[in-house]
């Protein structure tokens, strides 16, 4: 549900096309829907202009199918992160339209194709270990109406890549930086540019890396103060946070 679709149902019960029982019946699952092993928040998309989004680890491939479905029921684009290409089997076999982003390890219903971005985001890595994560925020950038530009593998250790992209760096109006090991790229871009700069750090790097704690804890100190920081391999935090500003 979202706030055209709940428009066009009070029209139709004006009008007289739609009796009040039927539009009840339509509006039933509203805030959210009990399937037992979950609750959908069919509420979300009208709150925060996003449809839920399904995060799939943990999920069985039918439990995983059976959400999807449901939310694709109503209108909008849909997006399950972290799905495995056994989980999109199982959509794929309830919904032939689904397409699976094998890199960002994302399931896509798109069936909205309006853009509501005001401008271009620009996704940033350092290095091409760190892509998976970059094509997560990527994917659900997109598939919330977003204009995105990418910017693969011009790492600080190469610093000559990224300054050779200065152009390309100007014309975003939010950025998000992914990078692993020391988690440098963002404060360099944030220097850079004048528009928010939300970091990734990625699990990217040897044993004192941490899993991605020590870009984290780099990130977290930068110096740029257009910089701020999502979870480590955060992607989809980065990209709708991100798509928030996007639309301001």
């Amino acid at each position: 549900m979202n706030a055209e679709s709940i428009r066009k149902l009070l029209q139709q019960v004006r009008s007289g096309k739609l009796s009040p029982d039927d539009a009840v019946e339509q509006l039933r699952h509203l805030p959210f829907e009990d399937l037992g092993f979950a609750k959908l928040d069919h509420h979300r998309a009208l709150r925060a202009g996003m449809s839920e989004v399904i995060f799939s680890q943990g999920k069985t491939p039918a439990q995983l199918a059976t959400i999807f479905s449901r939310l694709a029921r109503h209108r909008g684009n849909i997006l399950a992160t972290r799905a495995s290409p056994q989980q999109f089997a199982a959509v794929r076999k309830k919904l032939r339209k689904a397409t699976y982003c094998q890199v960002a390890r994302a399931i896509v219903l798109r069936r909205d194709p309006t853009i509501y971005g005001k401008g271009t985001i620009a996704v940033v890595c350092a290095g091409t270990s760190d892509i998976p994560v970059a094509e997560e925020a990527v994917v659900t950038a997109e598939i919330m109406g977003n204009r995105v530009a990418r910017l693969y593998d011009v790492g600080v250790a190469g610093i000559h890549r990224l300054l050779a992209n200065h152009v390309a760096l100007l014309r975003a109006r939010v950025m998000i930086v992914c990078a692993g090991m020391e988690g440098a790229l963002p404060s360099v871009v944030g220097g850079l540019v004048g528009v928010p700069v939300i970091a990734v750090p990625t699990s990217v790097g040897y044993g004192a890396a941490f899993g991605g704690v020590a870009a984290l804890l780099g990130m977290m100190n930068a110096c740029a103060s257009n910089v701020s920081v999502v979870n480590i391999d955060n992607g989809f935090g980065a990209a709708y946070v991100a798509s928030l500003i996007n639309r301001l």
